[in-house]
């Protein structure tokens, strides 16, 4: 059964689909014709639109019903049929979406573009609204758009019928590039009159003009809003070639807009005019990188009683990383992701270069944004047999099953690897190989109490096991997550399952970490905190960390400093200033650094170290 769609949309940024009359254009339907009535007389091509933005990625999609209320469909003579025309709609996209999607109603206004709102006409604007939201709900929608309005009168008497018929209501307006609605009406007060209505869960701006200027409107009144925040902006502006309106946004820079939008908080997101479903397709695949996953396999914490025989490794013996943490000692790692091939000579040589320079440790990513290399628990054994360096291993809960995860567990640790960084994993759909499965039988907070059990000598099974492990688990954190009170939550559930440390995402914004350790430390995740750094190597390298690193946020100065840069040396430079005055910024703070050598290069890391 699929979870309340108000408690979807609250949890993280749900993804709908894109445009339906574009794609009924596409597909040889005249502009003049009744769209919504296709429902009826053309139910396959309908139904085959909404079947691929469920192909694509779209959590919910919405009904072929934005004009379908009596006034509207007066001028194509279909006014009788509205009842009919919305089960249909209903019906269409139903089956389309099964068991897994959400079907939204689609509601646009009654009145034309510009038109002014008459108190006289209310009557007749109540009566349309009602019948269609009858026919929605009756039909079985899990909630009503009402889309691209005007007017506010229009706007909230619409909401208060379909709240009358108890279905949750996503509010939405249109303005243009100034930031005013067709009346005049700027995006602030709308916004406002929008949060005040008791009726309306989720406000939002849609339609009239594409992501970038509307990321810009965006940005000035999402403060204004305590409700979830709903944008779906056109794919730009159409242009007429060859007697066709075409939409000359791309896929990828929708996709990059929304990834933005996702980042400052909105929570449910999709497309309006001319988007299609490769628009959604590309930002699906992308916003869910930002997302959760699946329900986990509950993990119990393991009791003294289970294993009376064992006392566990103190934490400061379980490692020499662990023991200088632990003493106060400024601790230093470098980051070194394993080879694509079986050829480990260029990694170790880089390991080697990192033990000779005094580095405390190397850090080793487990496929990082779904990649697959060589595996990182052989890359870690040999590096500690062949180097003498220590690994800090990160291992994900992506690819493995319970079992296979305990087992790894297990033999790191009897192949002498003591610093575990677990972590969830990011979704395969983000990677190169979008077909493969996940596993996620638990998240790294259940991973985190697996080992922490396997060090009180008590495996997955709730069996003791002797001797027990001694591993250290540190624990990732991002200090710019979408939702900040999610993250202070979930780091809180993993200091309570049995983290020992912390690794943070790369930091760009010292200020920012320094208030994430504030409020975590406020709220029981006191832990050390070895901060994140990366050095930026030019300007497409921080415009790739910005728009397609998960869970990274790089601030506009930081990104004006890198596009002013003229040359590569200089680039190099001014990215190994930047993270030099990140680390001096928060050193009084943060028990160590994880710094990340760009495309291998250990001696810009260094750099950013001495």
């Amino acid at each position: 059964m699929k979870e309340d769609i108000r408690k979807r949309w609250k949890r993280s940024a749900m993804v709908l689909d894109g445009a339906m009359g574009t794609m009924l254009y596409a597909k040889g339907v005249f502009v003049n014709a009744c769209f919504d009535e296709l429902n009826v007389s053309r139910p396959d091509l309908v139904r085959s639109i909404h079947d691929e933005y469920i192909a694509a990625g779209a959590e919910a999609i919405e009904t072929n019903t934005f004009g379908a209320n009596p006034i509207r469909l007066r001028g194509y003579g279909q006014a009788e049929k509205t009842v009919e025309i919305n089960l249909a709609g209903v019906r269409l996209a139903r089956e389309a979406a099964g068991e897994d999607a959400w079907v939204l109603g689609s509601v646009g206004p009654c009145l034309r573009t510009g038109q002014v709102w008459r108190d006289e006409a209310r009557d007749e604007v109540h009566d349309a609204f009602s019948r269609q939201l009858q026919a929605l709900a009756e039909g079985g929608v899990d909630a009503v758009v009402l889309e691209t309005f005007s007017h506010p009168e229009e706007l909230l008497l619409a909401a208060g019928i379909a709240a009358d018929l108890e279905m949750p209501v996503l509010a939405s307006v249109t303005v243009g590039a100034d930031g005013c609605s067709a009346l005049g009406l700027p995006a602030a007060n709308l916004v406002r009159i929008m949060e005040e209505c008791p009726d309306i869960d989720v406000v939002g701006l849609n339609c009239g003009i594409g992501p970038a200027p509307l990321f810009d409107i965006v940005t000035e009144v999402l403060p204004l809003a305590q409700k979830p925040f709903l944008v779906m902006p056109n794919a730009g502006m159409p242009r007429e070639v060859d007697g066709r309106l075409i939409y000359m946004t791309s896929p990828e820079y929708f996709t990059r807009y929304a990834r933005r939008f996702v980042q400052q908080g909105i929570r449910v997101i999709g497309g309006c005019c001319g988007t299609t479903p490769e628009h959604i397709r590309v930002a699906a695949k992308a916003i869910r990188s930002l997302s959760g996953v699946k329900r986990h396999l509950e993990i119990r914490a393991a009791t003294p009683e289970m294993n009376p025989d064992v006392t566990p490794v103190p934490p400061e013996q379980k490692s020499r990383f662990a023991r200088r943490l632990l003493a106060g000692h400024k601790v230093s790692s470098v980051e070194l992701t394993p080879p694509r091939s079986c050829d480990l000579s260029t990694f170790l040589e880089a390991g080697r270069i990192c033990h000779e320079r005094g580095i405390d440790a190397v850090n080793i990513p487990d496929g990082p944004r779904a990649s697959s290399r060589i595996s990182p628990t052989i890359a870690a054994i040999e590096l500690l047999r062949r180097v003498g360096i220590e690994p800090i291993l990160h291992y994900c809960c992506r690819d493995r099953n319970l079992i296979g995860m305990q087992s790894d567990l297990l033999g790191g640790y009897a192949a002498g690897i003591r610093n575990f960084l677990i972590v969830t994993g990011d979704p395969p759909k983000l990677g190169d190989y979008p077909d493969a499965t996940g596993v996620f039988d638990v998240d790294s907070i259940g991973l985190v109490q697996v080992a922490a059990n396997l060090n009180r000598g008590v495996d997955i099974g709730g069996s003791p096991i002797a001797p027990a492990t001694g591993l250290f688990i540190g624990v990732g954190a991002n200090p710019v997550a979408v939702s900040i009170d999610t993250e202070i939550e979930r780091l809180v559930r993993k200091v309570q399952a049995g983290a020992e440390f912390i690794i943070t995402q790369p930091v760009f914004d010292p200020d920012q970490l320094l208030r994430f350790m504030d409020r975590a430390r406020n709220e029981g995740a006191d832990l050390p905190v070895v901060a994140g750094i990366w050095p930026l190597v030019s300007y497409r390298n921080a415009e790739f960390m910005r728009n397609e690193v998960p869970g990274v946020v790089i601030p506009d100065a930081v990104m004006e400093r890198m596009a002013a840069c003229r040359s590569k040396d200089e680039a190099i430079s001014t990215g190994i200033e930047i993270a030099r005055e990140i680390r001096f910024r928060i050193e009084d703070r943060v028990a160590g650094y994880q710094v990340s050598a760009p495309f291998g290069k250990v001696d810009i890391a260094s750099e950013v170290l001495a």
